[in-house]
This record gives structure tokens, C-alpha cells and sequence, in this order.
């Protein structure tokens, strides 16, 4: 019990800062833990998460030459527009799962952890939102929580402090993960 009241205080914590102090810090301004998403185009906001996991801001057709040199073969939108403007280059799957973080639930996750999932089986996924911070950090962190077993104050931790972008919406992902059944999801 009394890790359930930690990681509520920091939830708590997390969310007044972030309701006073949006997060302004560059991943460039400080250093990051060698586990956290790493930087690799400012431009986008792309972070890679794992050897088959990226995330970033909505790219545009400029990012495809990146995206070709990373190998991805799967983007994943969480807005509800379509790639298909910028995404033009064959081989690479397009997922379109429109969220928003004051509307999300577990099958939403779950959809997303799947199609994760299955594009990872054809190489590596790139996640994306408008910004890369709130959407998209949301689903990021649930992956490290779900399948890569991290703690969820650590994810949160990286979710929040990542330096990802403005932090507007975080109280609803942190209130999500908060509530969240890691061992239902997991099955």
C-alpha cells in the first residue's frame, strides 16, 4: 500500500508542477538516463525509444529521407487526420488511431500497443501526435509500463521530465497511468 501512495504523491506533485510550470526544457539542456527515449531530429521531436520504437511531432515529407535511413516501416498517427498528405513513400504502413488524452481508455491503449506490436514484426515504428509530447508520450510511457515492465513512476518520470515538449495535457495521462491495471493489460 504504501507504494500506491507514493507513486499518488508523485502523481500529485506531477501534476500541480505541471499545471504551474509547464515543461520548457530542451532534451538538448540536460542529460538524459541512457534508458529515456534518446534525441535524433530536434526538427521532428524524434526521440528513439528502442531499436524499433520512435516517436515524434507531426513529421512532414522532409522526414521521409530519415525515415528510409531508420528503416521504419510502420508510422502510427494518433490524430485524426491522415498521413497521407506528407506519407507518400511505399513500404510503410500507415495506423490511424485518433485519440484524445482527456478520452482515453484501456482498449484505446491497448490498440495502440498492438499495432506497436505487429508493425514492430515488419521492422521499426515511428508514433507520432501533433507535438510527440502528450498523445504520444501517454501511449510511450504505457509501453514502457506494459511491455517493457518499467515502474510507472519511472515512466512518468521520462514522460514528464523528457523535455518532449509543452506539458498541457499531462495531468490526464498521469491520472490515466495512476488508475491504470498494468497486470489486466498485460493479458
Amino acid at each position: 500500500m504504501s507504494k500506491q501512495r507514493s507513486l499518488f504523491a508523485l502523481c500529485l506533485s506531477l501534476m500541480a508542477f505541471f499545471s504551474i510550470h509547464p515543461a520548457q526544457a530542451a532534451p538538448s539542456q540536460f542529460l538524459r538516463p541512457s534508458e529515456w527515449a534518446q534525441p535524433i531530429e530536434a526538427q521532428y521531436n524524434l526521440f528513439q525509444m528502442s531499436p524499433t520504437l520512435y516517436r515524434s511531432a507531426l513529421p512532414n515529407d522532409g522526414v521521409l529521407p530519415l525515415l528510409d535511413k531508420l528503416k521504419v516501416r510502420t508510422v502510427i498517427t494518433f490524430l485524426p487526420q491522415s498521413d497521407a498528405p506528407w506519407l507518400s513513400a511505399p513500404g510503410i504502413n500507415q495506423v490511424q488511431i485518433p485519440y484524445r488524452t482527456n478520452h482515453v481508455d484501456d482498449s484505446l491503449v491497448l490498440s495502440a500497443l498492438r499495432a506497436i506490436e505487429t508493425g514492430q514484426s515488419k521492422g521499426p515504428v515511428l508514433m507520432h501526435c501533433k507535438h510527440g509530447s502528450d498523445r504520444t508520450g501517454l501511449i510511450a510511457a504505457m509501453y514502457r509500463v506494459v511491455v517493457q515492465g518499467w515502474s510507472k513512476e519511472d515512466a512518468l518520470e521520462e514522460m514528464t521530465e523528457g523535455g518532449f515538449g509543452d506539458s498541457h495535457h499531462f495531468k490526464d495521462g498521469i491520472r490515466y497511468m495512476m488508475h491504470a491495471d498494468i497486470d489486466k493489460l498485460r493479458q
